[in-house]
């Protein structure tokens, strides 16, 4: 069993208020959980308007696969113009026997 967590630290610019700022996140968390199968959430900035950071894990069979779908996942938070990412980092879990 392969597991891994992205966080992904996020500037929204143009968000004035909070419910922008939610708007924004909860179409990447929500597609994000749809489309890769994904668990995903916003975990920190949360009383900020414009900035956010988002979690993301996948577990697999397989290191490759648990990788290619995290690929997948933060290439989705790259494409959307809403967002600037500043920060992203994996963090994998040992599940050596």
């Amino acid at each position: 069993m392969h597991v891994c967590a992205l966080a992904i630290e996020i500037h929204i610019p143009d968000s004035g208020s909070l419910k922008a700022k939610r708007t924004i996140i909860k179409h990447l968390v929500e597609t994000a959980k749809v489309r890769f199968g994904v668990a995903a959430a916003e975990v920190g900035f949360q009383d900020q308007w414009q900035r956010s950071e988002l979690a993301f894990a996948a577990v697999a069979g397989s290191a490759r696969h648990v990788e290619e779908v995290l690929d997948s996942v933060e290439r989705f938070v790259w494409s959307h113009p809403e967002v600037t990412v500043i920060a992203s980092n994996r963090n994998w879990l040992d599940t050596a026997d």
